[in-house]
């Protein structure tokens, strides 16, 4: 008769972590049928990729990249947007004070945009008519340099008010200046002066050129003063660095710049227009001479 062990705790086992220990839903026991590309992965504890620790920059290497970003901005601005200016004289009194600081815009000029009557414009000095007015140039290597990237204000421009385009005939008649010849109407910018213009002045604009005077008649050495130079007072339209479109500073002179009405006039258009606009007309009527003439000698046709 075999004895019969006392009752008592079942002996400790060691566990079947298939069966004894329950699974959470979305983790399964990978068989060997499934694809390793398919078999969920499972997190173990304790393992962290090994990551590369990021270097800061010094405070100085951050500073120079800031200032070298923000110079390169500045210069592209100047470069194709808006550059400013600051008015060395009084010529273009009272539209254009001295020492205005003002933006000028380039982006009407783009792609072969037409410089218009009635705009107030900045150019280059090439013909060197700087020397005929009382003008001040920026002095420091700081001012320059800021000047370099459109940072501070730049001199040795000139700005003046386009009266003539090509193909325009602009003359001075009893005191008034004619664009082909319609009198200008400018007592809103020429405000100086008794006269609009002195002389008998009379000239045809040549095609990209421009015939430019300043608002201070009196006092301004324009295309009047220069007829008898090289280039006859007219400015190349390449020459122009933009428009002016606002006064910035000083605060009390803040203005925003409208091309005047007197400008507006379709007969300036008109006028200018006769000459070029008949010459297709009148060819044509040339050609229906010959060619009458032509058909009446053609020697008629015969049949087979």
């Amino acid at each position: 008769m075999n004895p019969v062990p006392p009752e008592g705790p079942a002996p400790a086992t060691e566990p079947d972590l298939d069966r004894d220990w329950p699974k959470p839903d979305h983790v399964t026991k990978p068989s060997s049928s499934t694809p390793t590309r398919h078999r969920p992965r499972i997190h173990r504890p304790g393992r962290r990729k090994a990551t590369t620790p990021r270097k800061n920059l010094a405070l100085w290497q951050e500073s120079l990249i800031l200032v070298g970003t923000a110079l390169i901005l500045a210069l592209l601005i100047k470069t194709f947007f808006v550059q400013a200016f600051y008015i060395p004289s009084g010529s273009m009194r009272d539209t254009l004070r001295d020492n205005d600081r003002i933006l000028v815009e380039k982006w009407s000029y783009w792609f072969g945009g037409d410089v218009r009557r009635g705009d107030v414009v900045v150019f280059d000095d090439p013909a060197n008519w700087l020397g005929e007015e009382d003008v001040r140039t920026t002095t420091g290597p700081v001012s320059q340099v800021l000047s370099t990237v459109g940072l501070y204000p730049t001199g040795g421009h000139l700005v003046k008010r386009v009266i003539g385009v090509g193909g325009d005939e602009v003359a001075c008649v009893d005191g008034a200046v004619q664009v082909n010849g319609i009198p200008l109407q400018e007592s809103s910018y020429v405000t100086l002066p008794a006269k609009a213009c002195t002389g008998n002045f009379d000239v045809t604009v040549p095609q990209d050129r421009l015939w430019v005077m300043g608002d201070n008649r009196d006092h301004s050495a324009d295309s009047r003063v220069h007829t008898g130079d090289p280039g006859g007072g007219f400015i190349p339209v390449n020459d122009v660095v933009g428009k002016v479109f606002v006064v910035v500073w000083p605060l009390d002179h803040w203005t925003f710049l409208h091309r005047p009405g007197t400008f507006s006039d379709p007969g300036l258009d008109q006028a200018a227009g006769l000459v070029s606009g008949s010459a297709p007309l009148g060819l044509a009527l040339l050609g229906c001479g010959p060619l009458v003439r032509r058909i009446r000698r053609r020697p008629p046709r015969t049949e087979d």
